[in-house]
């Protein structure tokens, strides 16, 4: 597992913005909170179904992240492609000693 943190078009990093590459999934976090995971086997993409929207810097660095702007990203939660999950829930649920880290 990789924790980066995301960068400004100038190249400077982004305090609390990570970016958790795993073999074959990517997870968005903002601050404490996961925002969104592509899981590259399954070729799904997950959004949380609290924080996917919940700020102005967490919207633009969720475009960074899936590549799309918020019309595009509404458009396939409302066909399917993209699932809203609680994913929060799902990581400590998963990942006890991750997110007990990251949250203490």
């Amino acid at each position: 597992m990789k924790v980066s943190n995301f960068t400004s078009n100038n190249g400077n990093t982004i305090a609390n913005q990570f970016l958790i590459t795993e073999k074959n999934k990517q997870t968005f976090q903002s601050y404490k909170s996961i925002i969104a995971v592509k899981n590259y086997k399954t070729q799904k993409t997950y959004l949380d179904e609290y924080y996917w929207n919940y700020s102005v810097t967490t919207g633009k660095y969720r475009n960074q992240f899936l590549g799309e702007g918020i019309s595009e990203t509404r458009k396939k939660i409302e066909s399917g492609e993209y699932k809203l999950k609680n994913l929060n829930k799902w990581a400590k649920d998963n990942y006890p000693l991750l997110t007990g880290a990251i949250r203490n």
